[in-house]
C-alpha cells in the first residue's frame, strides 16, 4: 500500500513540475518584444485574417501591430504607417 502511494505522490509531483515549467516558459515569451522587424507596405485587407495590437509596456517599448494574414503566416505591422494607423483606430474603436 505504501508503494502505490509512493508512485501516485511522484507522478502528481512530476505532473506539478512540468505544468509550471511551461507556464514559466510561456511567462518568458510574453516578457520581450515579439516583432524584430516590422513591415509598411499595404497588405489588402482582404489578405488580413486577424490583427492583434499590444501597447507599450514593461515587456516592450514599442506598440506592436501583428497580423495574421490568410495564408497562416504573421507579419509584424508598422505601426507608424498611415494603414495600419487606420486599423489601430478601427480595433481601438471596437
Amino acid at each position: 500500500m505504501n508503494g502505490k502511494l509512493v508512485v501516485v505522490l511522484a507522478l502528481f509531483l512530476i505532473s506539478a513540475s512540468m505544468s509550471q515549467g511551461m507556464s514559466l516558459a510561456r511567462m518568458a515569451t510574453e516578457l520581450r518584444c515579439q516583432c524584430i522587424a516590422t513591415h509598411s507596405k499595404f497588405i489588402p485587407p482582404k489578405s488580413i485574417q486577424d490583427v492583434k495590437l499590444t501597447q507599450s509596456g514593461p515587456h516592450c517599448k514599442n506598440v506592436e501591430v501583428i497580423a495574421t494574414l490568410k495564408d497562416g503566416r504573421e507579419v509584424c505591422l508598422e505601426p507608424t504607417a498611415p494603414w495600419v494607423q487606420l486599423i489601430i483606430k478601427a480595433i481601438l474603436a471596437k
